[in-house]
């Protein structure tokens, strides 16, 4: 797919929520450069999903936790400093992922071998002008909600 512009980045953002309610429980990789917009998805993403306030971006904290409205709870990863996939296990986080909610990883190579089989994986790429192309691998009812 190709999202020329934010506007059809939050569309998209919109139509996954949708598919994600009324309980979100999924891990969603996001994959890509650096600046390919993988950030602005989830904010999009988390928006649709009725998060209020500042969500911030995980890139020192390496999670963020936020409340959904629908009683689950979406974590956002950014694990782009991580330099060995162990740091994961020493981060903690087999608990997290072992619980229900929504899991939503930028960086996920950078731990590789240690994250739980993603439900879907997102490969955005800069396109010409603010574009992206993306790319959607997983399970066939949230990729066909993407379309």
């Amino acid at each position: 797919m190709h999202w020329p512009d934010e506007a059809a980045a939050e569309a998209t953002a919109q139509r996954l929520a949708r598919a994600l309610l009324p309980a979100p429980n999924a891990l969603i990789e996001l994959h890509g450069p650096l600046g390919a917009g993988k950030t602005t998805f989830v904010r999009l993403l988390l928006r649709a999903l009725g998060v209020q306030g500042r969500i911030k971006s995980p890139s020192y904290a390496v999670m963020e936790s936020y409340a959904l409205p629908c009683g689950a709870t979406a974590s956002h990863f950014d694990f782009y400093r991580f330099g060995d996939p162990r740091e994961w296990e020493d981060a903690g986080l087999r608990d997290v992922f072992a619980a229900p909610g929504l899991k939503l990883c930028e960086w996920p190579e950078k731990a590789a071998g240690q994250l739980p089989a993603p439900d879907l994986q997102l490969f955005i790429e800069p396109a010409s002008g603010d574009g992206r192309d993306v790319r959607a691998v997983g399970a066939p009812r949230l990729v066909e909600a993407l379309a």
